[in-house]
């Protein structure tokens, strides 16, 4: 048994060396035995079990995850702008993509569901920005807003992960419905302009109502204009603005 094993070593020791290889005693290829015994235990050894240290990692990673999300969406850093200002053709060309692949998704969409509605592209700031329209075949069906803009949000997000497949780039695509987000948006003006008046009055901080991203960044920035100081407080969807008096 023991010449067997000393006998199947050698090839594997002629091809590592150019030396002639000794004839090993047996207990040399014990310890071979022992050693690849280890060897082949090793990476069973590493491997943590099921769940075992592997719970606490997830959270965090899940939780760093979600505060970096939100914080992405409560701004516009203009992160995008400069990475995308040294592409071939600058930010501009890169945000008239988007906006051509999310229309051809979005009319797809509509052909496949058989919706009217026709699609206007623009650009707002810093994002590409797709409305879907009332035609002259028909209005926009309604229930593509949904309650409290819900259905719109989804769709949003999901035109969004069209044009990332598209493009390889994370897009900020903004998409407006029969004009809802509009509407929202001189109603969130005047809602945050109340607001401030009531801040500046009684210097005391004061909190509003969980909003969308989108509707908290348009409270932000009425703040802003103003000279007081907002942030976003809480979790998604529950996620909502606190307006404070100037330091």
């Amino acid at each position: 048994m023991s010449d067997q094993r000393i006998e199947e070593t050698e090839p594997v020791s002629a091809d590592s060396t150019d030396e002639p290889t000794e004839t090993s005693e047996p207990s040399d290829s014990a310890s071979l035995d022992e050693a690849g015994s280890h060897s082949a235990e090793a990476p069973t050894d590493a491997e943590p079990e099921a769940g075992e240290g592997t719970g606490e990692a997830a959270a965090k990673d899940a939780d760093e995850n979600t505060e970096t999300t939100e914080a992405t969406e409560d701004r516009e850093d203009g992160e995008d702008g400069e990475e995308g200002s040294r592409r071939p053709g600058g930010r501009k060309a890169q945000l008239v993509r988007e906006g051509e692949v999310a229309a051809d998704f979005l009319e797809n969409l509509l052909d496949i569901c058989d919706l009217d509605g026709d699609l206007d592209v623009d650009i707002d700031g810093d994002r590409a920005a797709v409305a879907i329209v009332d035609s002259e075949d028909g209005r926009v069906p309604r229930r593509l807003v949904g309650p409290d803009g819900q259905v719109l949000e989804a769709l949003q997000e999901l035109t969004r992960l069209a044009v990332q497949s598209e493009t390889g780039e994370r897009s900020r695509l903004m998409l407006d419905v029969a004009g809802h987000r509009a509407e929202r948006r001189a109603a969130l003006v005047a809602l945050a302009k109340e607001a401030v008046a009531e801040v500046k009055e009684s210097g005391e901080a004061k909190s509003l109502s969980p909003m969308t991203a989108f509707e908290r960044k348009v409270v932000h920035d009425e703040v802003l204009a103003s000279g007081l100081v907002s942030e976003s407080e809480g979790s998604e969807p529950r996620r909502y603005v606190v307006i404070s008096p100037s330091a």
